[in-house]
């Protein structure tokens, strides 16, 4: 099956490659996908695309135009493509199910820790030798109140570690897993009684319309004033223009995120020679009690493993004519591939 990579990122390919045991005809690019670049998919069977990818009614038109088949997303959410024209178009789609949640969880915690303990400003004092703690004042994480936004897998394994320092934990979740209680005291509530009620508040939850903006000024406005915000779910989660209000006020004293709304053709690109032309993220990075990283969670050992295997799981399936447990539409392309197997 011969499958063509889009927005491929150079620590990626060693996992890819090494993944591709059955010797695919692979190819990599680094362009994103979208309707300037739909054409380059001419000629090949599958795509593989990732969350920055334009996987719209529009594009899938085209790939099916080109001759694609599947498409298979590097990553668990699958927000940027329209599954329902898939459909439509008798098109396969496929996504990775599950990869290493602790990479996710983890790197939350890292945030979450710089927050409070204030590394940020102390790595900028002590490189100015500056080595006075006057403003490097903190507090512990025992005892205080954590909320959770989405107790799925990342947020079952934040949890764990919440626990492990003693914290008091609130989840805010469709389905309550009653296991997590048992083994944590997590405590399901309302978005309302976990936005009055927490300290802190990490949001591991997909981005739908019941989730797009769920942090907005009203829910803001209902936090305890020093609230520490952490979000490696989704960009669309938050309303940025209320995050950056809420900390102008201080009812959030602290934001951290992996994830921006706007963070399509900024985050994992290096434009450091470039003037970034986004004013709200501007606005956002010009804020001292800010901490922002680049969608990087995801980059670990263990999880680009999981998901480069997991792609080729879903190639494999396809090039034998069969279902994958990961696809999210209901059709399976009839005809056999030419030449399946190691191609």
């Amino acid at each position: 099956m011969k499958t063509l990579f889009y927005s491929i990122k150079d620590f990626e390919k060693k996992y890819l490659d090494k993944a591709n045991t059955l010797a695919y005809e692979v190819e990599y690019i680094g362009e994103p996908l979208s309707m300037l670049t739909v054409d380059y998919a001419k000629g090949f069977d599958a795509i593989v695309i990732f969350t920055s990818d334009d996987a719209s009614a529009e594009v899938l038109i085209a790939l099916k135009n080109a001759g694609v088949k599947y498409i298979s997303t590097r990553a668990t959410g699958y927000d940027n493509i329209d599954i329902d024209k898939a459909n439509q178009l008798e098109m396969v789609v496929a996504h990775v199910s599950n990869y290493s949640p602790y990479s996710i969880a983890e790197h939350a915690v890292a945030l979450l820790l710089a927050a409070i303990r204030k590394l940020v400003l102390a790595n900028a004092q002590v490189h100015n030798q500056n080595f006075s703690i006057n403003n490097l004042v903190s507090f512990d994480l025992n005892k205080k109140i954590v909320g959770i936004i989405g107790v799925g897998k990342i947020g079952a394994v934040f949890a764990k570690i919440m626990h492990g320092f003693g914290c008091k934990i609130l989840g805010c979740d469709l389905i309550e897993n009653k296991k997590l209680t048992e083994l944590y005291g997590i405590k399901y509530v309302d978005l309302k009684t976990l936005s009055i009620q927490s300290n802190i508040i990490s949001i591991h939850t997909g981005l739908s319309t019941s989730t797009k903006y769920m942090i907005n000024k009203d829910c803001i406005n209902q936090m305890q004033h020093g609230t520490i915000l952490i979000n490696t779910g989704r960009g669309g989660c938050v309303n940025t223009n209320d995050v950056i209000s809420g900390l102008e006020n201080r009812r959030i004293g602290f934001y951290a995120a992996d994830v921006y709304e706007n963070e399509k053709g900024i985050f994992l690109n290096d434009l450091s020679n470039n003037e970034l032309k986004d004013d709200m993220l501007n606005k956002l990075l010009s804020i001292p009690n800010v901490l922002i990283t680049p969608h990087q969670a995801f980059a670990t050992h263990e999880a680009l493993s999981d998901i480069a295997n997991s792609t080729f799981y879903n190639i494999d399936c396809w090039s034998k004519n069969q279902h994958s447990k990961d696809e999210l539409t209901n059709y399976l392309v009839e005809e056999e591939i030419a030449g399946n197997g190691n191609n």
